[in-house]
């Protein structure tokens, strides 16, 4: 059963109106793109690759650190908070490490 078939009134719209609608946000969300583009504050800096490899094993140990602590919160069992924490000490050591 077609809901928006001809037979059924109460739930047809005119399909220009949904295009239109879809076509409006679609150039705006264009606009506001290259609005941002023009901006010198958002432009992104360019990194050596040396410089995004140490950003990216920086951006991975904060988010296993955080992914622990989330873990060590909901833990109950005391075998696997000690394993987390020792997780914990262990990527602090290696978040300072990195920070050299």
């Amino acid at each position: 059963m077609n809901l928006f078939g001809p037979r059924n009134r109460a739930f047809a719209a005119p399909p220009h109106i949904i295009v239109a609608m879809a076509r409006g946000w679609e150039s705006k969300f264009v606009e506001a793109q290259q609005s941002e583009a023009d901006e010198p504050s958002t432009r992104k800096l360019r990194l050596t690759p040396e410089q995004a490899a140490r950003h990216r094993e920086k951006e991975g140990l904060r988010l296993s650190y955080q992914r622990v602590l989330q873990q060590l919160e909901s833990c109950r069992d005391p075998r696997h908070r000690k394993v987390l924490q020792d997780a914990l000490a262990d990527l602090d050591r290696k978040r300072k490490d990195t920070e050299r």
